[in-house]
């Protein structure tokens, strides 16, 4: 299970080194194919390979005429590329996305159960500030049992 909040770098040549945690745990479950995607563009989302394939494989059996799929596809795609992680753990960020995402200097990785967001450290901390946890939230997540 991928969790946590861990600090990274991109650096130059636009790569992100996956910190050591994350990686490991990836490289055990699901080897070392990435999809490198984002469906806003305001952060990054790293799937392993076997855990994007298996949103394509239930996308599969939604109706090509529905739009929220065509929508969905279209953002995913316009950013994303598939990746592999080299030997030191590093895998490049797709210059469309590098930019839209502010991919520069230091980052914040989150692990997300399946797969890791990437988020630039002050984007995210201004998204904390201006998104607060309210008594909505924390009611919607009780009927879950949380």
């Amino acid at each position: 299970m991928l969790r946590g909040n861990i600090s990274a770098k991109i650096d130059d040549k636009g790569r992100l080194k996956i910190p050591t945690l994350f990686r490991a745990t990836i490289e055990e479950r699901y080897g070392t194919e990435l999809f490198i995607t984002s469906l806003t563009g305001e952060h990054v989302s790293v799937y392993p390979m076997k855990v994007w394939t298996s949103i394509e494989e239930r996308l599969a059996k939604v109706p090509n005429i529905l739009p929220a799929r065509s929508k969905f596809l279209n953002r995913v795609n316009y950013f994303g590329q598939p990746g592999e992680l080299d030997r030191n753990g590093r895998v490049s960020i797709h210059g469309r996305l590098r930019e839209s995402a502010a991919m520069v200097g230091e980052v914040d990785v989150f692990g997300k159960y399946n797969y890791l967001d990437v988020w630039n450290h002050e984007r995210f901390a201004e998204r904390l500030a201006g998104e607060p946890f309210t008594e909505d939230d924390a009611r919607v997540l009780s009927e879950f049992g949380i």
